[in-house]
């Protein structure tokens, strides 16, 4: 590897880093979700069949362990931003979906998130740039 590759390497983990910074203090500020409870509500608003994700599908998706998901949707439960229901023909399959109240804080704290990605996303795209050559 050359110096150009360590740098494009550091200036995109800073690059990533000032992001994952904002996102962690206006995911608590703004909802009191950790980015964790977010990245759920994130797949289970994009990859949710009509019945839901399996806990499986949703740690496979957020690349957790099976007891982690469990934790997160125990805990986005509570709060009432997503539903549990056991499968129809196998009980031992959890199925959890978004609720309207889900959606919504969902649907708020995603747009600052965009918003602050498309501010970020030259230095991310022109560090992967760099990378690629």
């Amino acid at each position: 590897m050359h110096h150009e590759d360590y740098e494009a390497l550091a200036a995109f983990r800073h690059a990533m880093r000032k992001f994952l910074r904002f996102s962690k203090r206006r995911l608590a500020e703004e909802a009191k979700l950790t980015p964790e409870q977010y990245e759920a509500l994130l797949a289970l608003k994009v990859f949710a069949g009509a019945t839901g994700l399996t806990i499986g599908d949703l740690s496979e998706r957020l690349q957790v362990k099976h007891h982690t998901a469990v934790s997160l949707v125990h805990k986005l439960a509570r709060r009432r931003f997503v539903l549990r229901e056991q499968g129809v023909s196998d009980r031992r399959q959890v199925f959890v979906a978004l609720t309207p109240a889900g959606s919504r804080v969902l649907a708020k704290v995603a747009l600052h998130h965009r918003r602050e990605m498309r501010i970020r996303s030259p230095e991310m795209i022109e560090a992967l740039v760099r990378l690629r050559k």
